[in-house]
């Protein structure tokens, strides 16, 4: 990966919608070996997908907390805790961690009512929690762009 392929996923990430010609006068080349290359990083799995960022807000999910959830360490509780927070449309991320807690969840949802039902009703009756810590964000301050091509 040279600095061209660089230059072409830092404007990908900026604007996924850019047109070829755009990104190519962008990063200095002509339109076909500009498709080329990202052909090529899409092939190479350098590019997974393209999608498109929704503004929680504007679909009713404007709240927005970070659960920090420990589950029992043992192989059938957590494979079907992970399972059960795949298959939940509340939870938009989740990671699980080296040490504690031993996952983190965004969970988006319409308030703070919306939240309580979702804690009670799902998420700690999800299979292996032992215990769950809220925080509710207050303000995005970054949002991801991306990993740095740098």
């Amino acid at each position: 990966m040279d600095a061209i392929d660089r230059s072409i996923l830092r404007e990908l990430q900026a604007d996924g919608r850019l047109s070829n010609q755009e990104l190519a006068q962008r990063v200095g080349l002509t339109p076909s070996p500009c498709l080329r290359r990202v052909r090529q990083l899409e092939e190479d799995g350098v590019i997974r997908t393209y999608r498109a960022v929704v503004d929680p807000a504007a679909v009713g999910r404007g709240f927005e907390v970070f659960a920090s959830v420990e589950v029992r360490r043992d192989p059938e509780s957590v494979a079907a805790f992970e399972s059960g927070v795949r298959a939940t449309p509340d939870v938009v991320e989740a990671y699980r961690l080296y040490g504690a807690p031993g996952c983190l969840l965004r969970i988006a949802v319409a308030d703070s009512d919306a939240y309580e039902r979702f804690w009670r009703e799902r998420l700690i009756a999800m299979p292996g929690v032992a215990d769950v810590n809220s925080q509710m964000i207050m303000k995005r301050i970054k949002s991801p762009q991306g990993v740095p091509v740098d």
